[in-house]
């Protein structure tokens, strides 16, 4: 071989090496995951990744975002966190996170395609699904509800049940959105208590008790109704005119990952296309909007997402606690 094409072949090795991610030729190693996805989406997204970076060895623990928070606080008290990455339910903890000083940014993600409020702009944390909430009803029900405003109707008094915020955290931060873009703020919540309305537990308490007719309408998240309605609940979910709700699954590194390549790898892959198409298949909406939605969802541009602040949201997270808990008498 000559010298020129020696130097030929060893500029185009060059060229190639130049082009991969440091991220991705470096993704190796042991990888610690904290998640709270159910079990089958978090088995599945980790041989996902794992067929993408075969060097990488991850290892999973899954419980819900309270939970996981707590386990994580007990790590943080001890001087010995354990995870390198987090995928947890919603921005609101994440921000904490961020305002503690315990997330890594990953400046160099690729965040261009996404829509603007979704992510981080320091690139602390980023959006991985849209889990938003809407109207469940029960097809006995005596309407079909097309509005926030349609609960407090006649019709529906003593006939509502709503997941209770001091539960879940989707049911915190469908509080906060609603309170911040209804023109009723806090009235409507009020109203709400006036009218018997039932305020116990999580979403699979409210979905299992609308399906069930024991209310005849609630407020849940889309998939777990879109879901259970293909098989066979006699259920139906509105996106309600004024807008929706939205929990984002963020993804985020711990500021002490000891593998912080593997886990930008992890962050960069949940944004891929292929990741996005990960979280289609799973039925959820996929935050990335050139990816199609799941089969039984509307169009993307029918669903209106409203704004949401996740800075203003921690800040009001206790108040909004108990000003609700004063409501409902919990």
């Amino acid at each position: 071989m000559s010298a020129s094409r020696s130097l030929k072949s060893l500029a185009a090795a060059l060229a190639i090496t130049i082009a991969v991610p440091l991220a991705v030729q470096a993704a190796e190693g042991r990888l610690v995951l904290y998640t709270s996805q159910p079990n089958a989406d978090a088995q599945a997204t980790v041989d996902a990744f794992t067929a993408a970076h075969p060097d990488v060895e991850v290892e999973w623990v899954r419980d819900g975002t309270t939970q996981m928070m707590a386990r994580l606080a007990t790590e943080f008290e001890a001087g010995n966190p354990q995870p390198d990455v987090l995928l947890i339910a919603d921005m609101v903890t994440m921000e904490g996170l961020k305002q503690e000083g315990r997330l890594m940014a990953h400046a160099d993600a690729d965040t261009s395609a996404y829509n603007d409020g979704l992510m981080d702009p320091e690139g602390y944390y980023f959006s991985t699904k849209l889990i938003t909430t809407g109207i469940v009803y029960n097809t006995a029900a005596p309407f079909a509800p097309e509005s926030w405003l349609d609960l407090l109707g006649e019709q529906a008094v003593g006939q509502v049940r709503i997941p209770s915020p001091l539960t879940s955290g989707a049911a915190l931060i469908h509080l906060e959105t609603l309170t911040t873009n209804l023109d009723m703020g806090w009235d409507y919540y009020e109203t709400l208590a006036e009218n018997d309305t039932i305020a116990a537990g999580g979403n699979g308490g409210t979905f299992n008790a609308v399906a069930g007719g024991e209310q005849l309408f609630g407020m849940v998240v889309d998939f777990l109704a879109i879901r259970e309605k293909a098989n066979g609940a006699p259920v139906e979910f509105v996106f309600p005119t004024e807008g929706v709700s939205a929990v984002t699954e963020p993804v985020a590194i711990l500021s002490t990952a000891q593998n912080p390549d593997a886990a930008k790898a992890f962050v960069d892959f949940l944004l891929s296309p292929e990741g996005q198409q990960l979280a289609a298949d799973q039925g959820y909406v996929p935050a990335h909007p050139a990816i199609e939605l799941p089969a039984g969802f509307p169009a993307r541009e029918a669903i209106t997402v409203m704004p949401f602040d996740p800075a203003q949201a921690l800040a009001n997270s206790e108040e909004n606690r108990i000003r609700f808990a004063d409501m409902f008498g919990q």
